[in-house]
């Protein structure tokens, strides 16, 4: 660990002299990326002169005990000693954290795709209540939530509901929560009062930006329609809607949420970004080395993560062995009750690998 942290002292010097080269700030993006970049090694850098300050006041005690003859004055230094052998137990434990591989996107904004599963109109109702849930949740954290695209149950909620969060370390929260939630109760519509079970699936993707994913524009096929569905009286009235399909994928998004057809395209477009970034991103992980990293936060919508047990007031996380008895917090928006143990294991998770290199 001594030896990736002098690394990163040298790393980070480096490009602080870099950033006081002439013209440097001429090109803005690459500035902009470096000053990141140079803000981030700052805190491993910081903390690691702060752990080798300590180190040294340590060796100096040490020193000390060996030519003080006087017992009070013996004392006090080992006490000093315990307390900074303590403070260097922390740093340790910090740095190691610092330490750890940044995902690249946690910084970024998300698009949350969420939809109706096995089970029904049931399904389409849970849907529409986890996106509550999702909404209220980035609203405590100060996030912006905006609808890209709906498609209507049958008796309420949604079979499909796509949106976009824009806010601090979106992805970084949200990561974890792609996959199948399966839910548990008596439906509004059971006479008989038996427990019924059905599943929405989740996907959480980074938003893209262009420099991420070209696109070649003529690789676009943009369709504009009326848009559909309650909305106002406006809302049919003028071809607002936007389809974009991407030819060479066959990955195709719609929007309508917004009333005016710029506003849908861009929407789109967003969506489209996002989408094709983790095609990208999937084809890194099939062709990593290390099994496992493709196993750690893949987003695969086939694997069952949670369950919500209404009947029991119970949310079981599967990955994590994780269960707590306050869905009714969690489905009021109080998502970090699950989100912060996953976090947190897959955290402790990364540290060990860290460990092990």
């Amino acid at each position: 660990m001594f030896n990736k942290l002098l690394e990163v002292e040298k790393k980070f010097e480096k490009l602080g002299a870099d950033l006081q080269a002439p013209g440097v700030a001429n090109n803005q993006k690459s500035y902009r990326a470096m000053m990141k970049e140079y803000a981030d090694l700052e805190k491993i850098v910081s903390a690691f002169r702060k752990f080798k300050a300590v180190e040294k006041n340590i060796e100096e005690n040490k020193e000390l005990l060996t030519i003080e003859k006087d017992e009070e004055m013996r004392k006090l230094i080992r006490s000093d000693l315990n307390e900074l052998e303590k403070e260097r137990l922390d740093l340790e434990e910090n740095l190691k954290q610092l330490l750890i591989p940044q995902d690249p996107n946690d910084e970024k904004n998300v698009v949350v795709e969420i939809r109706a599963g096995a089970g029904g109109d049931e399904a389409s109702l849970f849907a529409e209540e986890l996106f509550r849930a999702y909404s209220i949740f980035a609203d405590h954290k100060g996030w912006k939530v905006t609808l890209v695209s709906t498609s209507p149950g049958n008796v309420g909620g949604f079979k499909e509901i796509i949106a976009t969060i824009q806010g601090e370390k979106v992805f970084s929260f949200l990561k974890f929560e792609s996959g199948v939630h399966r839910v548990q109760r008596v439906p509004k519509t059971e006479a008989q009062g038996r427990i019924h079970t059905s599943t929405v699936t989740v996907a959480v993707l980074p938003e893209a930006d262009e420099v991420d994913v070209h696109i070649n524009p003529t690789d676009l096929r943009i369709d504009v329609m009326r848009a559909s569905g309650a909305g106002g009286q406006s809302v049919n009235r003028t071809e607002s809607a936007v389809r974009i399909t991407h030819l060479p994928t066959g990955i195709f998004v719609a929007c309508q949420e917004a009333k005016s057809q710029l506003d849908n395209r861009e929407r789109a477009m967003r969506i489209l970004y996002a989408k094709l970034l983790a095609i990208e991103e999937e084809k890194s992980r099939k062709e990593a080395s290390d099994a496992r990293l493709a196993q750690i936060g893949t987003g695969d919508r086939s694997e069952r993560i949670r369950t919500y047990n209404f009947p029991q007031s119970r949310i079981t996380d599967h990955r994590i062995g994780f269960t707590t008895h306050q869905l009714s917090d969690v489905m009021d928006g109080q998502f970090q009750l699950v989100i912060d143990p996953v976090m947190t294991h897959f955290r402790a998770e990364a540290l060990k690998e860290q460990s092990a290199t």
